[in-house]
């Protein structure tokens, strides 16, 4: 059975809808809360693939950085020089891109659900999908790296970082619980939260209709189903 590790940022953020789907693949996964008391990151490069999970208003370089943003930079590079996939949603799509040779530039807390529109993830994967987005700040594209997916207006919200690596700014398999928890679980808020609980709300069936091929997308783009997959 492959193992992917999982690093968590908060008590509310967590795999969410996407757990099943690992689980109906006999993908066994690992989280790791670093920010809890006694908690830590893994270290070498042992499993088979590693998801760097939101951080609710937490930033890589404004607002609140993220206390373990050296080491998770540094494990995530780790991963990505062994040629193992690296998946980052939220704030872990900016640590994967700042770890893969881009960057980060400041924007502000947001919460909101955009209608994504996907583009270069195969033919299994949906061509849009809600996207619940929770972060702040956003990430600057490097060498190896391309847009796969877009907003309304055109704004970045999902990237390939090399072949096998995947950042998108939200969380593809978000639920409304997780979202009120995460906003209670911070005194800092993005605007209009009441607005964007509710357009989550709203969107949950679509999300979990849309959750279905985009994962075989994302396993395909990862390979985990794969035998070169292995754990080495």
């Amino acid at each position: 059975m492959k193992t992917i590790w999982v690093i968590q940022h908060t008590q509310a953020e967590y795999l969410g809808l996407i757990e099943d789907h690992l689980e109906g693949r006999n993908l066994r996964f690992r989280y790791f809360r670093p920010f809890v008391a006694g908690g830590s990151l893994p270290e070498g490069t042992a499993a088979d693939g590693l998801i760097l999970l939101g951080a609710g208003p937490y930033g890589v370089v404004s607002g609140h950085i993220l206390p373990s943003l050296g080491p998770e930079l540094r494990l995530a590079q780790a991963f990505l020089h062994a040629g193992k996939p690296v998946v980052g949603f939220g704030l872990g799509a900016l640590i994967l891109a700042v770890a893969g040779g881009g960057g980060a530039e400041e924007a502000p807390l947001r919460f909101e659900v955009a209608g994504a529109e996907i583009t270069g993830l195969g033919p299994a994967a949906p061509q849009r999908m809600p996207l619940a987005c929770y972060l702040r700040d956003r990430p600057v594209l490097g060498p190896g790296m391309a847009p796969v997916m877009t907003g309304s207006v055109g704004e970045l919200l999902g990237f390939t970082v090399g072949e096998n690596s995947l950042g998108l700014l939200g969380h593809p398999g978000m639920k409304r619980g997780m979202a009120e928890d995460l906003i209670m679980e911070f005194s800092e808020t993005p605007e209009a939260t009441v607005e964007a609980l509710d357009a989550l709300g709203m969107a949950q069936r679509e999300i979990a209709e849309s959750l279905g091929p985009f994962m075989v997308a994302l396993i395909a783009q990862t390979g985990w189903m794969s035998p070169s997959a292995t754990q080495r």
